[in-house]
């Protein structure tokens, strides 16, 4: 156990003054963020100027779960859990499988977000889908348009030798394998979903203003006919208008009309549809195929 938490003083020691990107690979509860936000920290004492960016989508620390984050760190609140983003980018679904584009564009465009805010370091906290074609599909797009410098992968045994096959033939990248470290425990499902919950709500209220919506305002377009009631209960990302996520809300259909329940109090010029239902106290109740939903292919 002591060797092992070693190679991870190790690691981030010599990744520290690097400059460029570095993603962090890894299986769910494998300490993929505990990892990326030490190497913050321990960068951000080295001199460096640091951004890090939060692509679990699943189980988000700083961006709200549905969407990637970039924070730009000064110190150690920026890393905490009541840490907010600085730019966000929506994706729409918990889910990676579900949008490996949205995903992995919008991981790119926060990289390059961060390039353009002066950041020497990003760290890429990865999804941890790492499994099968999807995993693999993901894991190479997301380095294709982002073209890290490093690449850590935490493996607790065999895991990551697709990903960094796939990364190594294409790229000609190789991934610094080190094992989990043995402090990082294992959530249960139901702990998890709790969590990802708390978030959630927290970036939907608890304060809400309710927007009247005209049905020409969405990203998917909606088809000329078209039931407005199929949207209640969907979250949506909002946009300012020049590509910018302004935060999250939720869709309600009420007396023929429609509406926009959100914290977001101005700024709101679009609306991005997500693939599933939520609550207000952040509890996902379905998840929806647009294209089936719209009836487009």
């Amino acid at each position: 156990m002591e060797d092992v938490a070693k190679q991870h003083d190790e690691a981030i020691a010599s990744l520290r003054s690097h400059t460029g990107r570095v993603f962090v690979l890894g299986a769910v509860d494998s300490g993929k963020t505990t990892f990326a936000k030490r190497l913050c920290l321990a960068a951000l004492d080295a001199g460096q100027t640091v951004a890090f960016v939060d692509s679990d989508i699943a189980h988000s620390t700083i961006a709200a779960p549905g969407t990637v984050g970039l924070k730009v760190v000064t110190g150690p609140s920026d890393l905490e859990d009541a840490a907010r983003p600085d730019v966000m980018s929506f994706v729409g679904t918990t889910s990676p499988r579900d949008n490996v584009l949205g995903l992995a564009t919008g991981t790119a465009k926060l990289v390059l977000r961060g390039i353009e805010m002066g950041a020497r370091l990003i760290v890429v906290d990865t999804s941890g889908l790492i499994e099968g074609v999807a995993g693999q599909l993901l894991n190479l797009t997301e380095a294709e348009l982002c073209r890290p410098h490093h690449v850590v992968g935490l493996a607790r045994g065999g895991e990551l030798e697709p990903i960094s096959g796939v990364l190594e033939r294409f790229l000609s990248i190789d991934v610094m394998q080190i094992e989990a470290h043995p402090d990082v425990g294992m959530r249960s499902v139901d702990e998890r979903a709790a969590h990802r919950e708390t978030r959630l709500a927290s970036f939907l209220g608890p304060e809400v203003f309710r927007w009247r919506v005209k049905p020409t305002v969405f990203m998917p377009m909606l088809p000329p006919i078209f039931d407005l009631a199929d949207l209640e209960g969907l979250l949506v990302g909002i946009d300012n208008g020049h590509g910018d996520c302004l935060g999250l809300g939720i869709l309600e259909y009420r007396e023929d009309a429609l509406r926009l329940l959100t914290p977001v109090s101005e700024g709101v010029v679009a609306l991005r549809l997500g693939s599933v239902r939520v609550t207000q106290d952040g509890k996902i109740t379905e998840r929806v195929d647009l294209r089936s939903m719209l009836g487009t292919d």
